[in-house]
């Protein structure tokens, strides 16, 4: 059986280093935002090539944390809008949600699964302050387009970078540093995974991280000195110390998936099945390989009878959802054909070249 994602190879690789850094934790005796947590926005932050990086408890409240520290800075107020992906995870849009900002739809593009940029102008009006790039499944939204249109306009640009650690432009400018702010996920299963939740906020605005560390941790500015209604969303400590382990070998892992990605490109020859594009570039950190079908339920049937694994990512888009019922009379049509045909299949850094040739013979066969 050829896993979908085997996450306990992937972490094997690093029992040693884990072991060793929770054994220092432990003789530390710190738990909450300690020296690994400081660790690690440090070299994270380095990473992206932003001035600060602020660690939090998952990638819902960085994005949202994002946007409730702009309400401070007076730059957002409530019922404004948010231009978002139509396509997008969940998450993203209950983040602006929760913000009390208002999600705005925005049809999407068959070629890279992201904003439909013909649509945006549509709905500009004088509510709009925001937009929310979604690098999804690891590829760079179009950001160079994106930001001239948010400069035009005079909105703040966030990206929802929880799939795309360490994908970066022809400039070498990585995800997390082409906007405003930034909002990752470290959930198990990204490029960058905890064995637990976690998630960060990169920005290059001083006053903005300093509220978003303020907001983390109840508002707090110093013990019990509570300057803002804030929430408990800190990224923990040992998430922390493991995220250090991992993070050298990122780049590398990535570079595996693109490998992986390419021979997928090269090797799959079926008119049944739709492959994503890719220029080649580093643009793209395949957090996941993402192909189409037309009988999505037959080609798993057929995947499984191979002892090949797949998810769906996402079965149901967001305006059909039964926790969003405020959008469910509005029709996004290419959307809603991506969300009936995309089938995720093997790619992961651990995959041996037998696995993956394995999985070119399946879908060719299909």
């Amino acid at each position: 059986m050829i896993r979908f994602l085997d996450l306990h190879k992937i972490n094997q690789r690093f029992e040693e280093s884990f072991k060793s850094a929770f054994s220092d934790f432990l003789d530390v005796g710190y738990y909450i935002l300690g020296n690994q947590v400081s660790a690690f926005e440090d070299r994270f932050a380095d990473y992206c090539g932003t001035k600060y990086c602020v660690g939090v408890g998952n990638g819902l409240d960085a994005l949202r944390l994002i946007l409730e520290a702009y309400k401070e800075m007076g730059k957002l107020a409530e019922e404004d809008e948010v231009l978002v992906a139509s396509n997008t995870y969940i998450a993203t849009i209950l983040a602006i949600r929760q913000a009390n900002l208002v999600p705005v739809l925005v049809e999407a593009d068959m070629s890279d699964y992201n904003f439909k940029l013909d649509d945006l102008p549509a709905h500009i009006n004088e509510r709009t302050a925001a937009i929310m790039p979604v690098h999804l499944y690891g590829e760079l939204a179009p950001m160079d387009a994106i930001n001239k249109f948010a400069k035009d306009h005079g909105l703040l640009v966030i990206e929802d970078a929880a799939q795309g650690h360490g994908a970066m432009n022809s400039e070498g400018i990585k995800a997390g540093n082409l906007g405003d702010a930034a909002g990752f996920s470290f959930y198990p299963t990204k490029n960058l995974g905890a064995l637990g939740d976690g998630g960060a906020v990169t920005t290059n605005d001083r006053q903005l991280a300093e509220i978003v560390r303020k907001l983390r941790n109840y508002g707090a500015s110093s013990k019990y000195v509570n300057d803002l209604k804030g929430l408990n969303s800190r990224l923990d400590e040992v998430q922390a110390a493991f995220l250090l382990c991992k993070l050298s070998m990122l780049d590398e892992d990535n570079e595996r998936r693109r490998e992986i990605a390419t021979r997928y490109l090269n090797g799959i020859r079926n008119d049944s099945i739709i492959l994503p594009n890719y220029s080649g570039s580093h643009d793209h950190i395949f957090h996941l390989f993402v192909v189409r079908v037309a009988d999505r339920e037959g080609f798993i049937e057929f995947l499984n009878s191979r002892k090949i694994g797949s998810l769906i990512h996402y079965p149901i888009p967001p305006h059909r959802q039964k926790a969003l019922p405020e959008y469910k009379m509005l029709s996004f049509p290419v959307c809603e054909q991506i969300h009936e045909e995309v089938v995720s299949i093997p790619i992961s850094p651990v995959m041996s070249d037998e696995e993956v040739e394995k999985v070119i013979s399946a879908l060719n066969d299909y």
